[in-house]
């Protein structure tokens, strides 16, 4: 594991600190509550400076390689290929319910992740968009 030096790495709480001064992580166990916290050891200061994110997301932050910091294009088609697909496999009464209580027209987002992963330039007009439901 190594540790990227001069990077900025943020704590919560609207913290940061330099990843190569940060010398220890130790998770709050008690009175924790819901959110996970993190006591986090700098060099040369004396305690710990709390932190509102979890020591596993921290030490990703210092560890991770520059080229990992971006948008992912594979796995994000990846995700949309999965989505298309679970979307396909909606019965049509859930559909019309997801449309009816959510507004949420799975026809339209079929067409826009197909559009979108094929390539073609083609969008639904605007009546498409804001059709009512059938």
């Amino acid at each position: 594991m190594n540790v990227r030096s001069g990077r900025m790495i943020h704590l919560g709480y609207g913290k940061f600190w330099k990843s190569d001064e940060i010398v220890g992580l130790k998770p709050i166990e008690e009175n924790r509550g819901p959110g996970r916290r993190t006591d986090v050891f700098i060099h040369g200061r004396e305690g710990s400076i709390v932190a509102s994110r979890s020591e596993t997301a921290i030490l990703r932050d210092m560890t991770r390689d520059e080229g990992d910091e971006g948008f992912r294009p594979g796995e994000a088609v990846s995700v949309l290929h999965d989505l298309l697909d679970d979307l396909g496999d909606l019965r049509p009464e859930t559909r019309k319910a997801l449309h009816a209580d959510a507004g949420f027209d799975v026809e339209v987002w079929i067409f826009r992740l197909r559009s979108l992963l094929d390539g073609s330039d083609s969008t639904p007009g605007q009546e498409d968009l804001f059709s009512p439901s059938a």
